[in-house]
């Protein structure tokens, strides 16, 4: 799994065993740095090419240094805010040749919404809490 980390992220909310996070936005060299202490397993950083090209150099360089890969990545659309283990459920019911509206009625959850997560199983990115949680 890969964490999601902002700005603004505060460094204790990221687990000490993270081998991979996605930087959302650019980070100060110093906040990266406190990121790589905390996080000794950390192998490799995902971002955006824009996010890439506003990295400083001497991130850039440390990041070398230290040989974490920097893996450019698009990662769209907007994370799934329903529990992956509801997810899971929903899905099974599906395969279990349950309709739609017979899942709606059961689950609380739109139509639309279980219809969407059925055709698009496959989900990149889900919403823990308010947490951000890329799924590989």
């Amino acid at each position: 799994m890969k964490y999601s980390v902002y700005p603004e992220t505060r460094i204790e909310k990221i687990p000490s065993d993270t081998e991979a996070i996605h930087l959302v936005r650019p980070v100060k060299k110093e906040f990266l740095e406190k990121i790589l202490k905390k996080c000794g397993s950390l192998g490799k950083i995902c971002l955006s090419s824009s996010c890439f090209k506003r990295l400083s150099p001497k991130t850039k360089k440390i990041l070398a240094k230290k040989r974490i890969e920097l893996r450019i990545e698009t990662s769209r659309g907007r994370a799934i805010e329903i529990p992956f283990e509801k997810m899971l459920q929903l899905i099974e019911m599906r395969k279990d040749f349950q309709s739609v509206r017979d899942i709606e009625k059961s689950s609380g959850i739109p139509k639309s919404t279980v219809h969407y997560l059925v055709k698009y199983a496959k989900r990149a990115k889900v919403k823990k809490g308010s947490e951000i949680i890329h799924l590989q």
